[in-house]
């Protein structure tokens, strides 16, 4: 009878330590860690300390006059300015010189002088109107449009460029498998 008992003791043990390794095990592959709950609205609005910078470079203060759905997409934009200069990376380890183009030239002038000039100018008029006395709604709204429109073609600009890499890419794979067709026989 003991010996019964101390198998189903030994049986339940393992069982359960099994279990609790499988459950951690599936918590690890889909990225959860078990007993951290953490919880992030992506709707809150984004906080300056907590965003890092991958490739652009601002002056916080700049930045403090921004409306969150601007600074979100002044993010968005960092992260595609990073895609685009980690596939420059690849290329020259690959030995291969990328060609700069008008447009690659044109958007890069824009990330790192227009659009930091704009922002300073930005924040210089929004200093100004919370000193003034009387607050001039029309200039905040347009030159928050004008902002707005500046960042919208940024990201077309750079989304054109990430789409022009994505089918070089694709048609560098098309080469090279029509390469290993054609020598097949």
């Amino acid at each position: 009878m003991s010996i019964l008992i101390g198998i189903g003791i030994v049986t339940t043990v393992s069982i359960f330590y099994l279990g609790r390794k499988g459950w951690y095990a599936f918590h690890k592959a889909v990225g959860i860690t078990p007993g951290v709950l953490v919880y992030h609205d992506t709707h809150a609005p984004l906080a300056l300390s907590n965003i890092s910078w991958q490739q652009l470079k601002f002056n916080k203060k700049y930045l403090k006059s921004l409306a969150d759905i601007q600074l979100r997409q002044l993010h968005r934009i960092d992260e595609k300015v990073a895609s685009y200069h980690a596939y420059q990376a690849e290329l020259k380890l690959q030995e291969k010189t990328p060609a700069i183009t008008e447009q690659q030239f044109v958007l890069h002038k824009m990330l790192h002088t227009r659009l930091p000039e704009m922002l300073s100018s930005y924040y210089q008029l929004a200093t100004i109107r919370s000193n003034a006395k009387s607050v001039n709604n029309q200039s905040k709204n347009e030159a928050s449009k004008l902002l707005q429109e500046v960042l919208d073609n940024i990201e077309k600009r750079l989304d054109g460029l990430l789409e022009q890499m994505e089918q070089q890419q694709l048609q560098d794979l098309r080469a090279m498998k029509n390469y290993i067709d054609s020598h097949h026989n």
